[in-house]
């Protein structure tokens, strides 16, 4: 069986592997010269030490001067950085009554929420300048990515009034990535697909439910979203190979994991996966649902992609 799903696991990032023996050196253990034992230097003046309390200076130029110190000295400067982009007045002034909805850390916002801001302060907004605000707001990159984080929508309260829809998610998630600049060396399109990979198993739907909802209409997308799924599908039959063999083995998850090398937390996700899949797979077909009209009231409702659209449909 530990061949078996060795063989099952193997190529994956979290693969089955035979717990690591201690590694042997073939080199024997460099011998240090006793002090006592090293050559004396001739017509040399002795080492000054440069431990505390020697007398020993590392710069300044009575020593000589050796450069700035490493440990707090004077250093080359930094480039300022750019002072923050203002913000639309009427979304700093949503920020002051709302700062836990419209700060520096936003949380996604209720479907509608442009009446319930002209409900509870009529005189305090003009209409067709709170709709261009809240249109800013929900297309700025600190909302986005609250968003592709699979944050819930909350109310003016600040309380969860319903979970994030999976495409608004994943379009997020495209959008908030397409913004970013690479660090040196920093591969953004694998990251991108790793997170289109979470947000299929966080949004609990099958393959052709998550695909009908995400209408994705570029070939790059399309492309990265085929290989994010390629990539949840293997991990989703070395899951389902583990679980049949956890169940098999009648052992604790602890001794299982102990038994193939690996970390009882990754021997857990993939049970946890196994069980997802198999929970999705037995649920009824959904019955189509009959056209909705256009839901899409406020800034928040609709995906990135259709954030223009969504703006002038505010009411």
């Amino acid at each position: 069986m530990a061949d078996a799903l060795r063989a099952a696991t193997k190529g994956h990032a979290l693969e089955v592997a035979p717990a690591a023996a201690p590694a042997e050196s073939d080199a024997a253990p460099v011998q240090r010269q006793e002090r006592s034992e090293r050559p004396a230097r001739t017509g040399q003046a002795p080492r000054r030490s440069n431990k505390p309390g020697s007398g020993a200076r590392r710069e300044g130029p009575a020593s000589g001067g050796r450069g700035p110190r490493r440990d707090g000295g004077p250093s080359a400067p930094q480039a300022p950085k750019a002072p923050p982009r203002p913000r639309h007045p009427v979304v700093e002034k949503l920020a002051g009554l709302y700062p836990a909805l419209f700060g520096d850390q936003p949380l996604p916002l209720k479907r509608g929420v442009f009446q319930d801001l002209m409900a509870a302060h009529p005189d305090a907004f003009e209409k067709n300048e709170l709709k261009v605000a809240l249109g800013l707001h929900t297309r700025s990159t600190r909302y986005l990515n609250a968003v592709a984080m699979g944050q819930s929508r909350h109310d003016l309260q600040g309380q969860v009034v319903e979970a994030m829809a999976p495409e608004h998610v994943f379009h997020a998630l495209v959008e908030s990535f397409r913004r970013r600049k690479p660090r040196d060396g920093e591969d953004l399109q694998l990251k991108l697909r790793r997170r289109i990979g979470m947000a299929y198993i966080g949004s609990d739907l099958s393959r052709d439910d998550f695909l009908a909802k995400v209408q994705v209409k570029d070939e790059a997308t399309q492309a990265l979203l085929a290989d994010a799924m390629q990539e949840v599908a293997e991990f989703d039959a070395k899951a389902e190979a583990l679980a049949t063999a956890h169940a098999a083995s009648g052992k604790s998850v602890a001794e299982f994991a102990d038994m193939y090398g690996m970390h009882p937390a990754a021997v857990e996700r993939h049970l946890h996966r196994a069980a997802q899949v198999k929970a999705i797979a037995a649920r009824p077909a959904p019955v189509a649902a009959p056209a909705a009209p256009e839901a899409a009231d406020d800034e928040a409702e609709a995906p990135v992609a259709q954030a223009d659209d969504q703006a002038a449909a505010a009411e």
